[in-house]
């Protein structure tokens, strides 16, 4: 129904509800049911008929995705610009037991939890990593979780466990990588098994994944392996667009340039075509950090570029005691939220909040803005085709 439908529709409910009041119980106006104690159309329920138009928007909206690191300060982030906050990382024990770093960790978790819904803000709990508490990779310990079916099991309900009881809103696998068809089969079937716990108390789970793409040959990764289907357990599928440093030899300049993050959004745009699945799933990675040229050297948060010089913000490398280091600045940030929307993606992912600069510079305020002025663009557009 178009804005002028409505309003004629909205008349013409005043106009019967006086005329007959007395003989009319309900009146329904498609799904709206107005009680006959309603003697006249009040003005929140006239806006409640725009609202019923307008409400499309609300699912088309697109998410913004930070992962937070246990050891930074929940106090530092801009939550506001975030409608998730992905607090990293519990530690899978091989067994399927679940490690968190530190009373430290879960004393930041529950501030992350309270400061992030004071804004409206979902948190999810990501299990897995890169680095494992206990040494080394990460990855010994979640693939032996997860290969039978008594330690995956028990994974699952230590996850259900603590989201329960630390009011979360769901949980982010981030099984770093799947190399074998027998570790994507695993994984699909340990996603398949929290996905539907997680159903059932009504939380949401998203999986982040590697890039998949070569940052040197722009060609597609033959290492790691996901099952299609795995994806339709999902909410989100996190792209982990970034750490291109380090195919081939290393080289900071291909941290993550713009032409890299196109050849990832259009490798894993045509994988979901090909496979059948929605594509608003997907959510494109960013990173708010810089890598050094200089290898020895420790990556600064984009923060810190920005302490070193405000007119960082809009360059993609900056020259910093000597050493240059490679990042993305505010252009090349809306650039990537652009081609997310371009794609049909549903939002965008940062690795992490923890890193970003606070008020004008802040990256997360770039995307967020960004998607804000697109979603404008769209409510208008969709006006002036219900006008037509």
């Amino acid at each position: 129904m178009n804005k002028r439908g409505i309003l004629l529709l909205a008349a013409a409910v005043l106009t019967f509800s006086a005329g007959f009041y007395a003989g009319i119980s309900y009146i329904k106006a498609e799904t709206l049911t107005i009680e006959a104690v309603y003697h006249h159309l009040r003005s929140e329920e006239v806006e409640s008929l725009f609202k019923k138009a307008e409400g499309k928007y609300e699912s088309q909206s697109k998410v913004v995705m930070g992962y937070i690191q246990d050891h930074h300060d929940p106090e530092t982030i801009n939550y506001p610009y975030l409608s998730h906050v992905i607090f990293s990382f519990a530690h899978p024990t091989k067994k399927g037991d679940l490690l968190f770093s530190g009373a430290h960790a879960k004393d930041n978790l529950r501030k992350a939890v309270r400061l992030a819904h004071e804004h409206d803000t979902k948190v999810l709990l990501a299990v897995g990593g890169w680095f494992h508490i206990e040494g080394g990779e990460t990855y010994p310990y979640f693939k032996e979780a997860i290969y039978n079916d008594e330690s995956r099991t028990k994974l699952v309900n230590e996850l259900i466990k603590v989201v329960k009881e630390e009011n979360l809103d769901g949980v982010d696998i981030d099984f770093e990588h799947p190399r074998t068809v027998k570790d994507a089969e695993h994984l699909a079937a340990f996603v398949n098994e929290l996905n539907y716990k997680l159903n059932v108390n009504d939380k949401e789970l998203s999986i982040a994944v590697y890039s998949k793409v070569s940052s040197v040959t722009g060609r597609k990764n033959e290492s790691v392996v996901f099952i299609p289907s795995m994806f339709n357990d999902v909410d989100y599928v996190n792209i982990m667009a970034y750490d291109g440093q380090w195919d081939g030899g290393y080289n900071a300049a291909n941290l993550s340039p713009f032409p890299f993050a196109e050849n990832i959004a259009d490798y894993w745009s045509s994988f979901f075509e090909e496979n059948g699945l929605s594509k608003d799933k997907l959510v494109l990675g960013v990173p708010f950090y810089a890598q050094p040229e200089d290898p020895s050297k420790s990556p600064l948060s984009f923060s810190k570029v920005i302490e070193h010089g405000a007119d960082n913000a809009d360059k993609d490398a900056a020259t910093i005691n000597g050493v240059k280091y490679h990042y993305n600045g505010i252009s090349t940030i809306q650039r990537k939220t652009d081609l997310a929307l371009q794609n049909d993606f549903g939002g965008m992912m940062i690795w992490e909040a923890g890193h970003d600069a606070k008020g004008e510079h802040s990256l997360a305020r770039v995307i967020y803005d960004f998607l804000d002025k697109h979603a404008e663009r769209e409510k208008k557009l969709f006006w002036s085709k219900t006008d037509e």
